[in-house]
């Protein structure tokens, strides 16, 4: 079983954790600041609440280069060693949030500290890194791309800007307006949000909300979240042509369809074997795990091709991963005192998806090709907020609403009696040739409009995960968000929507992924 995270839920969950000014989130000692109390207030060290909030102002969160997208050539013997140095700079950055979240007082006194202490550090402890993978690579051979050494700069990002937009940065590291229209036209107040984020600690029952909003001091914030009913419909799904249904009317009408179940039994860890094997709490956030019941960051894929399924048709052992939704309404989870869980600001009750719907289709051009055993794809970006949406692919809905409005950058607040929806749609297109590739994107991509595959790539079974939940309608009240919700993410992403992502790691049998391929070429529903 490895080191899978299978654990019940503690009573804790469903007790209700007394509001405060400030939160320690485990024994990381992360500390957020309640930073956004009244103007006549002081802390207990006499330091009055303007500086605080002066100091909230200056800097939300770190944005910095993402160096694994441009990996796009790392020989085979090199690749381990490269990916423990990308979970490296990952790692760097967490700690850096972390840092940058409790020192709001220090930030507050001295105008040059972030930068000091925070982000001048950082660089130097990246660059180090990013000269390791160079080592990594030159030493079997390959060929380095020199530019990528000028990745090692991060930079801040503006709270108040932060607060007031919905959509997160576009490439380069630059804000949207928080005043620019979001999905379906609505349009979100750039300046509602000052004075009014949630407060730490996770307040409810009318209280004053402050911060930088959410129940762990890091998002969401009101921006992030719309009522449904008020956002004009849309008819594109997916981000630019992202996530787009590969099937159609005409081509293999076909569909495959299996059933795992929705985590049930609580399968969960904090690793992701894709982008950081061998390094534990890779991902730095919680994943659901169905189908192959021991996916860590450890398993071979022997291990992975022997381990029980929780799929009903035991011919598929893939691997289907997510991360966890949950309710920021002041209750506490097992992980609350762990790492990529309340340690990193992941924080509030796990909702275990209504219904998680896996389908396969096929293709609106023609026949689907099968997939090659342990195919690896990674869809959507799980740092998107601070990367821009280039790989992004989110569809975020209610149900009843899901033909008319899905939405990208705000999370849906649905009617009473409809529930909140994930869907998406991976890449559908194959290299023919390799199971992963450097930055784990380039050996698939997305199919055209038409659903041509570019560059002589192969037709596959598109994957389609919809998840269902039920989810307690957040409330919004004079410029805050009662009760949110929240994908987990990056700490640095601010449980942002933009983020949101999906896994898949193909352990069919042969012989179930041929009856898949002939079922979708022969315009027949199977399971």
């Amino acid at each position: 079983m490895g080191r899978n995270t299978r654990k019940r839920r503690s009573s804790m969950a469903n007790k209700a954790i007394a509001a405060s000014a400030a939160l320690a989130l485990g024994g990381g000692g992360l500390i957020w600041a309640n930073f956004y109390a009244s103007a006549h207030e002081s802390n207990n060290n006499g330091w009055s609440q303007n500086q605080t909030k002066a100091a909230a102002a200056q800097v939300a969160t770190i944005s910095c280069p993402d160096v694994g997208q441009k990996l796009t050539n790392v020989p085979q013997s090199a690749r381990q060693g490269v990916a423990t140095e990308l979970a490296n700079l990952d790692k760097q950055i967490t700690e850096a949030y972390a840092r940058l979240a409790s020192t709001r007082q220090a930030q507050a006194g001295d105008s040059g500290f972030v930068q000091n202490a925070i982000v001048g550090p950082l660089k130097e402890k990246r660059a180090a890194t990013i000269d390791r993978i160079r080592l990594d690579i030159q030493r079997v051979g390959g060929q380095f791309n020199t530019s990528l050494s000028q990745l090692s700069a991060c930079t801040t990002q503006n709270a108040q800007t932060n607060a007031g937009e919905a959509g997160g940065q576009q490439d380069g590291g630059q804000q949207q307006d928080g005043g620019q229209q979001q999905d379906g036209g609505q349009q979100q107040d750039g300046g509602q949000q000052d004075g009014g984020q949630q407060q730490d600690g996770g307040q409810q029952n009318g209280g004053q909300q402050q911060g930088n909003g959410g129940q762990g001091g890091n998002g969401p914030v009101a921006a992030d979240f719309v009522d449904i009913t008020k956002v004009q419909g849309n008819a594109q799904l997916g981000v630019g042509q992202n996530g787009l249904p590969a099937n159609g009317n005409s081509g293999s009408r076909g569909t495959f369809t299996t059933k795992c179940g929705t985590n049930g039994n609580d399968n969960h860890n904090t690793d992701n074997v894709i982008v950081a094997p061998g390094v534990a709490n890779g991902a730095h956030h919680l994943h659901d795990y169905v189908g192959n019941q021991n996916n860590d960051a450890f398993a071979s894929d022997q291990e992975l091709a022997g381990a029980g399924t929780s799929c009903q048709n035991q011919g598929d052992k893939s691997s289907y991963f997510w991360p966890v939704l949950r309710l920021q309404d002041g209750t506490q989870d097992f992980d609350q005192n762990n790492d990529g869980g309340g340690k990193e600001g992941n924080v509030g009750k796990i909702l275990q998806p209504a219904q998680a719907q896996l389908k396969f289709v096929g293709n609106k051009k023609g026949n689907v090709v099968a997939m090659p055993t342990a195919l690896r794809i990674i869809t959507g970006d799980a740092k998107a907020f601070v990367n821009g949406n280039a790989n992004a692919n989110v569809n975020w809905s209610c149900t009843g609403f899901e033909n008319k409005v899905q939405l990208e950058t705000q999370y849906p607040i649905c009617p009473q009696g409809s529930q909140v929806v994930r869907t998406t749609n991976f890449q559908s297109c194959w290299d023919g040739q390799n199971i992963d590739s450097a930055n784990h994107r380039t050996h698939v991509a997305f199919a055209a409009a038409d659903g041509s595959c570019a560059n002589g790539f192969k037709a596959i079974p598109q994957l389609q995960v919809r998840l269902v939940y039920n989810v307690p309608a957040p409330k919004l009240q004079n410029g805050t968000v009662v009760n949110p919700y929240a994908v987990d993410t990056f700490p640095e992403n601010l449980h942002k929507p933009i983020t949101d992502h999906n896994d898949f790691i193909n352990f069919f049998s042969t012989n179930t992924m041929n009856k898949m391929v002939n079922c979708i070429n022969t315009g027949k529903n199977c399971q």
